[in-house]
């Protein structure tokens, strides 16, 4: 079943068009990420859906039924924000059953759902306490389980993470998806940290500008490209490209090479100097500055002892190469 379909959707503000003929389909228990650098309208696409802002043009699908002139109450989806938007007054199970309660449910329906929320996120030994008294984790948890207790046709994340640690973004990382698994439902995730897009999604959808570059499973997007800036937004460290490439490239183009794919050996076609060294203990990187304008980045697995200053030689497989012409299109 279709969870969620747009069709042309486009928004404007003025004379500014920030979403450009948006097509995109999700199917039900997808796990969907929407990811880009600021301002490429992923933000503005989420709240297209949730309805907090309306499609300038074209239609927005949920389960099968057009909801664009449907306020978001009735639209059956929740959003998790990046600010937690609890009430300061209101202790955990209340701010999880408020909206229950407004809705009217019965007071056991609202019992039910609120507890078995509390059990899924562990959250029972807080269930008493304001959200002053919680840390940035277990408050984004209670928001998770506002949502969680609507038993919504879609979940919403709008950069859900942003406001933690990295520690804590790790494990609420691996929460969320515990839980989408749990559930089974669908998810649409909006960030701009190319890590959680890779480890969360299903699906990825690439967007710049206000357009969709590319749609695709994590894998798909990593090794095979549709362009250079999809190429480039996805990998850590970021892809190297090369504009004089010791293979035959398109006229202006330039080489793409994950840094893992170069390595160092005697003889290699790319000569350079050592500028800096990043010892990660389970992975070393190395800037090394070349005949191109900016310095490449080498990837070795494990512990590397070469040194800044050092000439090196490095290599890679043309294989794992990635040609793209002077419109940034991949090609090949």
């Amino acid at each position: 079943m279709t969870a969620l379909a747009l069709t042309d959707v486009c928004k404007s503000f003025g004379s500014v068009e920030v979403l450009k003929d948006i097509n995109l389909t999700v199917e039900d228990g997808e796990f969907v990420v929407f990811v880009g650098p600021s301002g490429c309208g992923k933000s503005t696409l989420l709240r297209v859906i949730a309805g907090l802002e309306d499609a300038s043009s074209g239609t927005v699908e949920i389960c099968g039924s057009v909801v664009n002139s449907v306020p978001p109450a009735k639209r059956g989806i929740a959003m998790v924000f990046q600010s937690y938007a609890l009430y300061p007054h209101l202790s955990v199970r209340d701010n999880m059953s408020l909206g229950l309660k407004q809705e009217k449910q019965p007071k056991s329906v609202i019992e039910e759902r609120v507890n078995k929320a509390i059990e899924m996120l562990d959250l029972g030994a807080y269930v008493d306490r304001r959200p002053s008294d919680l840390s940035g984790g277990q408050r984004q948890r209670v928001a998770i389980g506002r949502a969680i207790v609507r038993e919504p046709k879609l979940f919403l994340f709008d950069e859900p993470l942003s406001n933690l640690d990295a520690a804590l973004r790790m494990n609420t990382r691996i929460e969320i998806a515990e839980l989408q698994r749990t559930l089974r439902a669908t998810m649409i995730y909006v960030t701009h940290d190319q890590t959680e897009a890779m480890t969360l999604a299903d699906k990825i959808v690439v967007l710049r500008d206000g357009r969709v570059e590319q749609v695709g499973s994590p894998m798909e997007l990593y090794n095979n490209p549709a362009n250079q800036f999809v190429a480039g937004f996805l990998g850590s460290p970021a892809m190297n490209f090369l504009k004089k490439a010791p293979l035959s490239i398109p006229e202006n183009g330039v080489l793409g090479i994950r840094p893992e794919h170069l390595r160092p050996m005697a003889g290699g076609r790319i000569k350079g100097t050592v500028i800096h060294v990043e010892r990660l203990g389970g992975d070393t990187n190395l800037l090394v500055s070349t005949d191109q304008k900016e310095p490449l980045t080498v990837r070795i697995f494990g512990q590397d002892g070469t040194r800044v200053g050092e000439t090196i030689e490095l290599d890679f497989d043309d294989a794992v190469s990635f040609a793209f012409d002077h419109e940034q299109r991949r090609v090949g």
